[in-house]
C-alpha cells in the first residue's frame, strides 16, 4: 500500500496499541487482603468470566455514570465467579485498578512514522470511557487527533465518526486492527484494512 494514497489512519486499541499486564497476581492479593484466599486457577476463571461479560457490555461505559455502573457490574461478575461474598461497590475500583496496560512492541516507532508521513491519526475501539485516560497513561494520546470509544465494531459508525473528526475521506483512509470485527467495520466504512501488529502494518506502507 502506498502512503501517498492515504490521508488518515485509524487504529484499534487492545491487541494493536496495547496489551494487558497479567492482573491475576494483583487480584489474588486484593482478595487475600479481604480474607478471601483463592488459588491462581480460580482467579483466572473469575477474570475470564468477567472479560466475557465486558466484551458484550463495554459500550455501556460510554460516560462517567455508565462507566461507574459497568465497573461495579464487572466486579460483581468476578466476585461471584470466584465465590467471594464481598461488596461489589467497594471492590469495583480495586478490580479496575488491577487492569494495567502497556504498549505493544514497536508501537511508538510506528506512530512516529505515520506522523512523519503527514497522516492524521485516530483510535477507534470497543472500549469504555477510560480509553482516553489510558492513552494518556501509556504516553501516546499526543499522536491522535481523534479518539472514539464505545465504537461498536463491527458496525462502521465509530470509524466514520473518527474520519469526521479527522476530516478525511474513507477512500483515503486505512484502519489497522487485530480482530475480525476491525476488518468487517473497515469494509463497511469503505476504508482499507491492514492487520496488526501495528509495526508490521506501518512497515508495509511504501
Amino acid at each position: 500500500m502506498n502512503a501517498a494514497e492515504l490521508d488518515g489512519v485509524t487504529i484499534d486499541a487492545f491487541g494493536t496499541l496495547v496489551t494487558l499486564v497479567d492482573p491475576v497476581p494483583a487480584l489474588t492479593e486484593a482478595l487475600a487482603e479481604r480474607n478471601v484466599e483463592r488459588d491462581r486457577d480460580v482467579v483466572v476463571h473469575g477474570f475470564r468470566t468477567e472479560v466475557a461479560h465486558y466484551a458484550q457490555h463495554s459500550a455501556e461505559g460510554h460516560d462517567e455514570a455508565g462507566l461507574a455502573q459497568l465497573q461495579r457490574e464487572c466486579a460483581r461478575i468476578f466476585l461471584e465467579a470466584v465465590g467471594a461474598e464481598l461488596d461489589a461497590g467497594e471492590f469495583a475500583p480495586v478490580y479496575a485498578g488491577a487492569m494495567q496496560f502497556e504498549l505493544l512492541p514497536g508501537v511508538l516507532a510506528a506512530l512516529d512514522r505515520l506522523r512523519s508521513l503527514g497522516l492524521e491519526l485516530a483510535v477507534v475501539a470497543n472500549w469504555d470511557l477510560s480509553l482516553h485516560r489510558l492513552l494518556e497513561e501509556v504516553g501516546v494520546a499526543r499522536y491522535f487527533h481523534g479518539i472514539v470509544h464505545a465504537a461498536a465494531k463491527p458496525a462502521p459508525d465509530g470509524l466514520l465518526k473518527a474520519l469526521g473528526q479527522l476530516g478525511v475521506d474513507a477512500r483515503r483512509s486505512l484502519h489497522i486492527g487485530d480482530d475480525e470485527v476491525d476488518e468487517v467495520a473497515a469494509a463497511a466504512a469503505g476504508m482499507r484494512f491492514a492487520p496488526a501488529p501495528l509495526a508490521d502494518a506501518v512497515a508495509a506502507l511504501a
